[in-house]
């Protein structure tokens, strides 16, 4: 599987996945108060969000906006692919009980989803930005949430089981926010097996943003660096 200081909230969670081996390889080879401009779409049958006009791999912090232990590359669509499946706990072709818990469709493209992921060295902790382009409000994703909040997932004879549980928003200038913290549990577990994340999530127009900060560890999360990175990345979608 796999491949910041200026505004603190208090403690959040945890994360590294699959994709860490991914952003290391890549890193090789590569080396708020604006108004978003654009029009109208419809969300739903109660909700019409604006569209930001940018492109969404624009939309990104730079990697050198990225706390500084983290060293950051900005995904391939096919490693983001596999990085959106590894932070929801549900990776492609999995079977999710129960019904209606699955993760929305999602499309994979630079203005669909752009993912940009930071590894700690020495920790191997992962810290992740993820914007994808929806046409649902925040609230359809809490709602969800809130529905389905324990998961057995099963894929290719693995099964996990994934717990999401909802904490206080955090306090940022964006449409809608959510906090979660989310286990993902191997049916045969072992030390280092189980998955931790905490994710800081904002709307504005028709862009999520969500940051994750993932690790494999029992160690204190980095909440800092996740306040950071959140702050920085809503505020680059804000500005455009």
């Amino acid at each position: 599987m796999t491949v910041p200081n200026s505004t603190r909230r208090g403690p959040r969670g945890f994360a590294v996945s699959g994709w860490t081996s991914l952003a290391a390889s890549a890193a090789l080879l590569t080396g708020c108060a604006s108004t978003v401009t654009g029009h109208p779409v419809a969300a739903g049958p109660s909700a019409v969000i604006q569209h930001v006009a940018a492109q969404l791999s624009t939309l990104l912090p730079d990697t050198a906006q990225f706390p500084a232990r983290y060293e950051a590359v900005v995904l391939p669509p096919e490693a983001a692919a596999q990085a959106s499946g590894d932070l929801t706990g549900v990776g492609r072709g999995s079977t999710v009980q129960p019904d209606g818990c699955a993760p929305p469709a999602q499309q994979f493209g630079p203005n669909q989803t752009a993912v940009a992921v930071g590894t700690d060295n020495e920790t191997r902790a992962t810290i992740t930005v993820e914007l994808t382009r929806t046409g649902q409000p925040l609230s359809a994703l809490r709602d969800q949430l809130r529905r389905c909040q324990q998961m057995r997932v099963s894929r290719a004879g693995a099964t996990t089981t994934v717990t999401t549980e909802l904490q206080a928003p955090p306090p940022i200038d964006a449409d809608d926010t959510l906090a979660l913290h989310r286990r993902v549990v191997p049916q045969v577990s072992m030390p280092g097996l189980t998955q931790s994340m905490q994710t800081l999530t904002g709307q504005i127009g028709d862009v999520r943003i969500a940051v994750t900060y993932m690790s494999f560890s029992d160690a204190q999360p980095d909440t800092a660096a996740l306040d950071e990175l959140f702050t920085t990345a809503v505020g680059k979608v804000k500005k455009g």
